[in-house]
């Protein structure tokens, strides 16, 4: 094997803790030696071991020495102390002679020292390898480590005429099950889901995640001026999933008595404002990322505040036509196609007849 093999191993390890390791990063780490893998681990869940060492327990479980062997990291080993010791200690008190990493760390704590420790200590270490899709797999703890914010991915389906639901209002369903399968695994990557509270009234969403051995997301709901029915399935359910309802009201204590944290934040052109929720999400509730499942209008909103970092853009090949049925963004719209939301670096994944476009926005003077 190549060492873009070790390395492909090592992600699929690291894809597996999807979902659980939140804010942390999903690391996989494998240990080779002549060529041959003889350990493995992935860091499974926050507060529990890193890759590192549950890839040194697999082989200290069978009794493999790891002395002289090479180790293929995705992401640049720590050298702090966290919630678990440093990992750089372990790969040199297993004597390892060579680590080959993916991604460099851009957390300040390690940033390039866990390397510089290494090969202080006399191992080889070799950067980049398949960086490309190493940083890929963590690009929510990249900007969460770097800004403090969410990253947060706007999602939304349509038909190819580019309407979200026929002009009676009726949206299920636009794409098919495999799409909507893929919308389930977001949703257990992301931390957060949030709608708006259009989307509660039209629709009565629940807002979890529906994969078995899954997790629900936080579910948020921005509503102004406190218009959730006490009865929807969102309030019923909140003292069993954490659900925020953000708002610029007074009187939340109805909510709260049905287990909803209510918070009030400052309105900002006639809503909550965005970007002050997001400060409030990633500073205080550590929150890392958000699923954004809303209406046109919230969708408009998020752009406007330049807080969305992707945009996933489900097609269906379907038409419904109706000058008043809905689009994905509604709004004022910009005046000027000078002043578009930009989107770049686009990956397209196929899931049955739907197409799935993966976009990054890219701001520019005037956008936010």
């Amino acid at each position: 094997m190549f060492r873009e093999e070790f390395m492909a191993e090592a992600l699929s390890l690291a894809k597996k803790g999807m979902g659980f390791t939140s804010p942390n990063p999903m690391v996989g780490a494998v240990i080779v030696r002549d060529g041959e893998i003889i350990g493995s681990g992935y860091h499974r869940k926050c507060g529990e071991l890193h890759a590192e060492r549950n890839a040194f327990a697999d082989c200290d479980s069978r009794g493999i020495s790891c002395t002289g062997a090479d180790m293929y990291v995705t992401l640049e080993p720590c050298c702090h102390f966290g919630r678990t010791p440093p990992c750089t200690e372990a790969i040199i008190e297993h004597g390892i002679s060579r680590v080959f990493i993916g991604s460099s760390d851009p957390n300040p704590l390690v940033s390039g020292k866990g390397a510089s420790i290494l090969r202080e200590h006399g191992i080889e270490v070799y950067e980049g390898i398949l960086k490309e899709e190493c940083d890929a797999v963590n690009e929510i703890f990249f900007h969460y480590i770097t800004t403090g914010l969410p990253f947060v991915t706007m999602k939304y389906a349509m038909t190819a005429d580019g309407k979200i639901a026929c002009f009676t209002g009726d949206s299920k369903w636009i794409t098919g099950e495999q799409a909507r399968l893929n919308v389930q695994r977001d949703r257990l990557k992301h931390s957060a889901i949030m709608a708006g509270v259009g989307t509660v009234l039209a629709d009565d969403p629940m807002l979890t995640c529906r994969l078995e051995n899954g997790r629900n997301p936080v579910r948020i709901v921005c509503d102004t001026d406190l218009r959730t029915p006490l009865e929807s399935n969102i309030v019923r359910t909140a003292a069993d999933i954490p659900t925020i309802i953000a708002h610029c009201n007074c009187d939340s204590g109805e909510y709260e008595k049905r287990g909803c944290r209510a918070v009030r934040l400052p309105e900002k052109d006639g809503h909550v404002d965005l970007r002050k929720l997001m400060e409030f999400l990633g500073r205080e509730l550590h929150i890392d990322s958000v699923l954004l499942e809303g209406g046109s209008e919230l969708n408009y909103s998020a752009l406007s505040a330049g807080i969305v970092s992707k945009v996933q853009t489900y097609i269906a090949p379907k038409i419904f036509g109706g000058e008043d049925a809905k689009t994905p963004v509604s709004g004022a719209g910009v005046p000027h196609p000078g002043e578009a939301f930009m989107l770049a670096d686009r990956k397209i994944t196929l899931f049955g007849s739907d197409i799935l476009i993966e976009s990054r926005v890219k701001y520019v003077h005037g956008n936010n």
